[in-house]
């Protein structure tokens, strides 16, 4: 196997790490979502977790980028 076609082949399996992170987003807002419309009253005290959990999440999808990109172009 040639090195370049190893280089696609790693960016290609770290970039699953972008669906992973697609996934716990949509989970994140569906449960909060969920959880909202069955107390209303509590939803507001919820929300500053709502938006700590979707960043994490994001910037694991962010990174997961990063490291595909850096396979592509640094090494």
């Amino acid at each position: 196997m040639e090195a370049e076609a190893a280089k696609f082949i790693g960016a290609g399996i770290a970039c699953v790490g972008m669906a992973g992170a697609a996934i716990g987003v949509g989970s994140i807002f569906g449960n909060f979502l969920s959880g909202a419309l069955r107390n209303p009253s509590a939803a507001p005290a919820q929300f500053g977790n709502l938006i700590f959990g979707f960043a994490v999440t994001e910037a694991l999808g962010i990174f997961s980028f990063l490291v595909a990109l850096l396979l592509l172009f640094a090494v």
